[in-house]
């Protein structure tokens, strides 16, 4: 899952308007965020084995510390708190972290069965919607637009740079997807690991956008 974790960030500011995005974008991706620095740090591993899925060519058989569901939950909890501490909004902690678990929940219906339930968990988990094509470009697409029309449509540009910075993620996230889901296997290893910390841009940029666009009235 790509796009469904960006469609719920989008989501999340009619639930919690007086968030950022750019934390309620990072709490859906967070999952991801964490996973190339313990790959890096060689907590977590991945191997690149084309066919793997009809959709992923990446053996995700080692992740339980940023993708099991135990560990899921906790990183749910840890996010959510942190910001409840630092801005006293319960709406927007709760909001978040439900964002952070909606990680889990989008790849178990996309994941072939490699979520583990807790580390070291002989039992991993997923429903497999990666093995067909048409149904993961589906599902994702559509969640992508309905994420992008929410955010849409519960703010509006101050400027019109809080429209084109929403509208250039908007096509940049789509052509990234578009080069993913059609083109071939990443070269290495190492390039997962180094190329995932640029997930780290999207924070701010959404921070970003939201500064230039305020809430309907």
């Amino acid at each position: 899952m790509f796009l469904g974790h960006f469609a719920v960030g989008f989501a999340s500011k009619r639930a919690a308007p007086r968030a950022s995005l750019g934390v309620l974008m990072a709490a859906p991706l967070f999952l991801d965020l964490l996973w190339p620095i313990f790959l890096i740090a060689g907590v977590e591993s991945v191997r690149i084995e084309p066919g793997n899925t009809a959709v992923t060519p990446l053996d995700l058989h080692d992740y339980p510390w940023s993708h099991s569901l135990a560990t899921s939950l906790a990183w749910s909890a840890v996010f959510a708190a942190a910001f409840w501490a630092a801005t006293r909004y319960a709406r927007g902690a709760v909001v978040l972290a439900v964002g952070v678990f909606s990680h889990f929940v989008l790849d178990f219906v996309t994941h072939r069965p490699d979520m583990p339930l807790y580390p070291g968990s002989p039992i991993s988990v997923g429903l497999g919607l990666w093995n067909s094509r048409p149904a993961t470009l589906a599902v994702e697409c559509a969640l992508f637009v309905v994420g992008v029309a929410i955010y849409a449509r519960t703010t509006r540009a101050i400027n019109w740079r809080g429209a084109f910075a929403l509208w250039a993620l908007v096509v940049l996230l789509a052509g990234l997807y578009v080069i993913t889901f059609f083109g071939p296997p990443p070269p290495s290893v190492e390039m997962i690991k180094y190329g995932g910390l640029t997930g780290w841009l999207f924070v701010p940029w959404a921070w970003w956008i939201d500064r230039k666009r305020v809430t309907r009235g």
